[in-house]
């Protein structure tokens, strides 16, 4: 096993981005500029990403329960969504980086599903970083559908995470979460990759995610480079090496 000081750098950072709203509130602006600084920053970090090794990196846009928010301000983010992934095509697909869409998309407004799919078709070849973009996405309704299909003979965890990413939209091969960053101070998962989650390393800090910056991402990282991962067996110092973990 690798020392700590020698730990490999996460390849699937998944971050859920929270206090937006804050941000704006603290500034006595309106909830939705917060929405729209929030843009910013996400771009900040899939510009940086590729240089700290991360290859696949999950972003929690919109859960199934932000639905109950006012219908003004889900409009606002809904639209945002659609300039976002209207506007970043080019660029994302001119940096190497593939962009899919993980949630349901039923209940999506036409404009964002026909975006999505653009988008994804755009830079289905980009090998440099893939993002996940989180919409209409739950983590416990995912896991109860994939308990609802049929499993045949086939039972293991393997076979259920591939049934788990088919009822979202994922990608069946890639890789669980190795760090999990939440902004805003609050320290929960929110429903998010709770099955692709069970090893992440967790990462909390009060920096709203407006006011994130390639500085923080650096930091988290660099904490996770520290860490010992012993997903369940003894560590380095007990003399037992650290088995691969099956998905």
């Amino acid at each position: 096993m690798q020392s700590t000081s020698e730990m490999s750098p996460p390849a699937h950072v998944a971050i859920i981005m929270d206090g937006n709203g804050r941000w704006a509130t603290a500034r006595g602006l309106p909830r939705s500029a917060g929405h729209r600084r929030g843009v910013e920053a996400v771009r900040r970090v899939v510009k940086a990403a590729p240089r700290f090794g991360i290859h696949v990196l999950s972003l929690f846009a919109f859960s199934a329960d932000n639905w109950k928010r006012p219908g003004a301000e889900v409009a606002v983010l809904m639209g945002l969504f659609d300039l976002f992934l209207s506007a970043e095509r080019e660029r994302l697909s001119a940096a190497g980086v593939r962009l899919s869409l993980i949630g349901r998309r039923d209940r999506l407004p036409a404009a964002v599903r026909e975006a999505a799919a653009a988008t994804e078709l755009a830079t289905a070849l980009g090998g440099r970083l893939h993002v996940r973009l989180a919409i209409d996405y739950s983590a416990r309704d995912a896991i109860a559908r994939a308990a609802q299909m049929p499993a045949g003979t086939d039972v293991s965890r393997v076979a259920f995470a591939r049934r788990l990413a088919a009822t979202y939209g994922g990608d069946a091969d890639a890789p669980d979460v190795d760090l999990l960053i939440r902004t805003g101070g609050e320290k929960r998962l929110s429903d998010f990759l709770l099955w692709e989650s069970a090893y992440a390393e967790l990462s909390f800090t009060p920096r709203l995610w407006p006011d994130f910056a390639v500085s923080d991402l650096a930091a988290a990282i660099h904490d996770f480079r520290r860490r010992e991962r012993r997903f369940g067996a003894l560590g380095a110092s007990a003399g037992s090496p650290v088995p691969e973990v099956a998905r």
